[in-house]
């Protein structure tokens, strides 16, 4: 079915930035029609945005969309785009907007390969295609063919056969047949002939290390890179998606990695006059902890990872951070945190990402290609951008090779495509040299090991939250922030209950080589990931595959390309037969971050998004185990809204989600402004407190173990903005935490019953 723009412009509501958003996972199991069903639910909870995953035309099964095959559909697994806006008119008859994830950086390599139109064109057609400027290859590095990686052996030749009548080449039989387009002229070669005149070469994946010409998602080979750049390619892959801001049916845009494109300002420049200036656009970028937005980039902000790690880091303590670190190089051995970045880093660029090293290294000539290697490598922030961080990298930075950083730095700025493509390959290498290699062999303390975090220094200061704080609404009101998201190693919960070992280094106990891996790392991963994930559902199955997915990752033992099957068999043994729970005195600790972590992420500057289900008790591993299918705690929101929700972690953190999201949609002037707010006392520095306006007030406790060793709060006292202040919320199932305060009060009141509270103005 066809849709047109012909809504009028009364049917239309003007998008604005949203209050929050509520992300959800879309897929086969979780369509349009469910996401629809959900929508009461969500409205009642307070949130005023619908955040949803790519939702185009993707590889047929795809649990997450990110493998796009056309941009010119709404995926019809979800419903198409007749259950998109089905979906959108529920939402909009609830006061609900839609915000979409679009995936700007790459198209699937698909099976079939039909199902990439563009991609099997230019297989068909090869350079001269109209589609050939659509995708980044290096047709001089492949011989004037493009590789294709995508067989799970070497080709034998006798596995191919021509079929003429439809034009293609098949490979294989059965489920594991491949098909690939002829080009014409050449169905009457012989067979060898014929496959040497193809503009392409199918080969075994181990061959995309050395050989890939063409340019990629990360090392995923089986996504590839979309020239974005291209005024016509952006028309083709945006059409669908601007008419449907246009329509009203989106009311905001997820820009999935921005940092893979070639010029992302030029990108969101084009994005942000195509979708309209009312369009709420964030970008997905992992920004350094002294690394700031460029602030000539047209768009809200980022998703909000650089939010995740200073509310973490509040939460970590920075004396028992450095004793597990200690223990931990006891016990297994292994080098500091910088030094295990720099060998991951190392190992990726000339291992994972050779090819693209390689084509770096050609473009310099060979008297800057050392220099080029090693800037990768010592690279301190994702990406260089015009006026960044490549002019003030320095000699200690980059290590060996630093003779001709000047000319690399010049090349840089000269030469356009080099610049890009240095920028591209830089992106890559941080993403899986650090996120996927590094934090999994970096275990002291998991929960510090997130995207944009720095593992071997988590902890952040309250001051340094305020000033943070304080430059989100100065700079980037409007910039999401986030706790948990499809891509977290570990959900906000998981980690709150990890962290609370920092103030307890000692609860680690003596973890060697016990398991049938023999491996103090992996057991370090084990006992962290088993006390954090607690007593869930399924416990034994989901850590087992989350330490298979660590190892492989961690690439020390084993890995995804070369599986050690012997030591695999033993990890399992890692698995604790009976549920590992927190001792008993640091469950008051973990429940004091997870409420802590969650007041101050729906209190401080910016939007922020609840992650599906995560607005109660929420604890998962890394994919996909966080990305099963929502569950909606919706008897529970009820029983809380009439009085009889049961006491609990579960129903206090659901009370205080719900009560500041209401707020945030019903009230949104309350929460601008903000203003630090010091307590007084020994134990001053277990809180944290700030103000929103004149009047909204969050107080929090941090460190609360500690605390309660050093004799809890002991006349600490907080001075109140002018004026008489209730609770926003209370216990559920009734709480002594409901009277109003005034002027200096002790925290030792105002926190009874609660380690987080939020207070509001009287009148």
């Amino acid at each position: 079915m066809q849709y047109s723009s012909s809504q009028s412009e009364s049917d239309v509501p003007k998008p604005v930035t949203p209050a929050s958003t509520y992300r959800l996972q879309l897929g086969p199991a979780f369509p349009f029609a469910a996401a629809g069903a959900a929508v009461p639910y969500l409205a009642s909870l307070g949130v005023s945005h619908l955040h949803l995953s790519p939702a185009l035309e993707a590889v047929p099964g795809s649990a997450h969309g990110y493998d796009v095959t056309d941009h010119t559909r709404v995926r019809a697994e979800l419903g198409g785009e007749e259950g998109l806006r089905a979906l959108a008119a529920t939402a909009r008859a609830h006061g609900l907007g839609i915000v979409l994830d679009i995936v700007p950086n790459h198209m699937a390599v698909p099976d079939p390969l039909r199902l990439n139109r563009p991609l099997w064109e230019v297989l068909r057609e090869g350079p001269r295609s109209p589609y050939a400027r659509w995708f980044d290859i290096d047709w001089e590095a492949g011989g004037g063919r493009l590789l294709l990686p995508v067989l799970g052996e070497p080709p034998r030749a006798d596995g191919f056969r021509v079929d003429a009548e439809e034009g293609v080449l098949r490979y294989g039989e059965g489920d594991t047949e491949r098909e690939f387009p002829l080009r014409a002229g050449t169905a009457g070669l012989p067979l060898p002939q014929l496959l040497a005149a193809q503009w392409y070469r199918v080969a075994c994946w181990r061959e995309a290390r050395t050989a890939l010409n063409y340019r990629r998602f990360f090392t995923i080979s089986d996504l590839i890179g979309v020239r974005v750049e291209d005024p016509g390619v952006f028309s083709a892959t945006h059409t669908k998606v601007l008419e449907l801001v246009r329509d009203g049916v989106l009311q905001g845009l997820r820009v999935d990695h921005v940092d893979g494109l070639a010029d992302p300002e030029g990108y969101l420049r084009r994005l942000r006059a195509a979708a309209g200036g009312d369009c709420w656009v964030v970008v997905e970028k992992i920004l350094a902890r002294q690394e700031r937005l460029p602030p000539g980039w047209p768009v809200a902000g980022t998703t909000g990872y650089d939010a995740l790690h200073r509310v973490d880091g509040l939460f970590a303590d920075p004396a028992g951070t450095a004793e597990l670190a200690r223990a931990y190089a006891a016990a297994t051995g292994l080098p500091p945190w910088e030094a295990t970045a720099a060998a991951a880093a190392r190992e990726v660029l000339t291992g994972d990402l050779a090819a693209e090293l390689a084509l770096l290294e050609r473009l310099a000539g060979p008297e800057l290609a050392p220099s080029v290697r090693e800037l990768l490598i010592g690279y301190p922030v994702y990406r260089p951008y015009p006026g960044g961080e490549v002019a003030g990298v320095g000699a200690g930075t980059v290590g060996a090779g630093v003779d001709g950083l000047d000319g690399v730095r010049e090349l840089v700025a000269r030469d356009p495509a080099f610049g890009a493509r240095f920028a591209q390959t830089s992106a890559a290498l941080r993403a899986k040299s650090l996120e996927d290699r590094a934090f999994y062999r970096w275990a002291p303390l998991l929960s510090a090991t997130e995207v944009g975090g720095e593992p071997g220094a988590p902890a952040v200061s309250v001051a340094e939250f305020h000033a943070y704080c304080a430059e989100l609404e100065r700079d980037w009101p409007a910039t999401g922030t986030v706790l948990s998201t499809h891509d977290t190693k570990r959900s906000a919960d998981v980690r709150a209950r990890i962290a609370a070992l920092s103030q307890a280094p000692g609860e680690m106990g003596v973890v060697g080589g016990s398991g049938g891996s023999g491996d103090p790392q992996l057991g370090w991963v084990a006992r962290q990931s088993a006390l954090g994930l607690g007593d869930v559902p399924d416990r034994g199955p989901r850590l087992a595959a989350a330490l298979l997915k660590a190892a492989r990752e961690a690439g020390l033992r084993t890995s995804w390309t070369d599986p050690d099957e012997e030591y695999e068999a033993g990890i399992a043994d890692l698995v604790p037969g009976e549920a590992a729970g927190l001792p008993g005195h640091l469950t008051e600790a973990a429940r004091a971050n997870v409420l802590g972590m969650t007041l101050l992420h729906l209190a401080m500057p910016g939007v922020p998004e609840v992650y599906q289900g995560s607005e109660t008790e929420y604890r998962a591993l890394v994919d996909p185990d966080n990305r099963r299918p929502a569950a909606f705690p919706r008897g529970s929101l009820a029983a809380l809204d009439a009085g009889t929700a049961p006491h609990g972690l579960a129903a206090e953190k659901l009370a205080l989600t719900a009560a500041l999201l209401r707020l945030r949609r019903d009230r949104p002037a309350l929460f601008t402004g903000y203003t630090p707010l010091t307590a007084s006392g020994p134990a001053a520095d277990h809180c944290v407190a700030f103000a929103r306006s004149a009047d909204l007030v969050a107080v929090a406790t941090r460190l609360s173990h500690r605390l309660a060793e050093s004799g809890g709060w002991n006349g600490t006292t907080l001075i109140l903005p002018p004026g008489r202040w209730r609770p926003v919320y209370g216990a559920p199932g009734g709480s002594t935490h409901e009277g109003a305060h005034e002027g200096r009060v002790a925290l030792a009141e105002l926190l009874t019953g609660l380690p987080a509270t939020a207070l509001i103005r009287v009148g």
